[in-house]
C-alpha cells in the first residue's frame, strides 16, 4: 500500500504527464480528453489519482469540466493585465483578438450596510449606487463584477454610460480621476446564482477579485467584488525594480 507522499508524487506526475501533453499539441483545445478509465490504464494508476490530477488542471485553468460530458482542453482563456492602468478591459481584450462586450445586469440606489459605512466612511442609511455588470469575450460571459459608489460622488448614473470603462465615465462626468487601487485575489467556488450567470457548474472553481479604488485626493471612491471564470482567465503581473 502506497502511503500519502507516494500519492501525493504519483498524481503530480500524471499531472504533469498529461500537461505536457496538452502544450505539445496531442490535446488540442476544447476537445475532450481521454477518461478516466483511459487514464488509469495509460499512466497504470487509480481512478482516484487521475482524478486528483485532473482537479489540479482544472484549478490551474488548463482543463474544464462539462457536467456529463466529460473533460476538455482550455483553450479560450481571455489575458488580463492586473497592473495595466493604461489600458482598460475593451482594449485588452480587443488586442487579443477578441470581441468584447459589457452588460448592465442590475442598477440601483440602496441604502448602505454596516461594511459600506465603515469603508466608505458614511452616515448610517447613506444611499450608495450598487451597478452589477457581467464582461463577455466573443459572446461568453467570463467575469460578473459587483461595484459599490456613494451617491453623493455619483448621483444619476447611466445604465448606457456604465456599459463602458466606469472609470472614464467618473472622470468625464463626476471629475473623479482614479489614482490607485488596492486589489486582494484569491481562489473560491461558484456560488449557484454566479454559476447561472456565468454558465459553469456551481463550484467551479473561480477567481475573486476585491477592488479598492482610490481618488487622487486618496478618497476610496469605489468598491468592487468580481468573480472570474477559472476556466477562461489568465491573469499577467508586472513589476518593474
Amino acid at each position: 500500500m502506497r502511503n500519502f507522499n507516494e500519492e501525493n508524487a504519483l498524481h503530480l506526475k500524471v499531472k504533469d504527464s498529461i500537461l505536457e501533453l496538452i502544450k505539445n499539441g496531442e490535446y488540442q483545445p476544447d476537445t475532450k480528453l481521454p477518461t478516466e478509465a483511459e487514464f488509469c490504464e495509460k499512466f497504470g494508476v487509480s481512478r482516484t489519482t487521475v482524478r486528483t490530477a485532473l482537479q489540479q488542471l482544472s484549478l490551474d485553468g488548463y482543463v474544464y469540466r462539462q457536467q456529463g460530458r466529460g473533460t476538455f482542453v482550455s483553450g479560450r482563456k481571455v489575458k488580463q493585465r492586473l497592473t495595466s492602468t493604461v489600458q482598460n478591459f475593451t482594449e485588452q481584450i480587443t488586442g487579443q483578438g477578441k470581441n468584447p462586450s459589457i452588460k448592465v445586469h442590475n442598477l440601483e440606489v440602496i441604502m448602505a450596510d454596516s461594511f459600506l459605512e465603515d469603508i466608505f466612511d458614511l452616515p448610517e442609511g447613506e444611499p450608495i449606487n450598487m451597478l452589477e455588470r457581467i464582461r463577455y469575450v466573443d459572446n461568453e460571459p467570463i467575469q460578473i463584477e459587483t461595484a459599490y459608489l456613494p451617491w453623493r460622488k455619483t448621483p444619476g448614473l447611466n445604465k448606457e454610460a456604465c456599459e463602458k470603462s466606469l472609470y472614464r465615465l467618473l472622470e468625464v462626468e463626476y471629475q473623479i480621476k482614479i489614482k490607485r487601487t488596492v486589489e486582494h485575489l484569491e481562489i473560491v467556488g461558484a456560488q449557484d446564482d454566479v454559476a447561472k450567470i456565468l454558465n459553469i457548474d456551481a463550484g467551479s472553481p473561480c477567481f475573486s477579485l476585491e477592488t479598492y479604488a482610490y481618488s487622487d485626493e486618496d478618497i476610496l471612491v469605489e468598491y468592487s467584488k468580481t468573480i472570474f471564470r477559472g476556466d477562461l482567465a489568465n491573469f499577467v503581473i508586472e513589476r518593474y525594480y
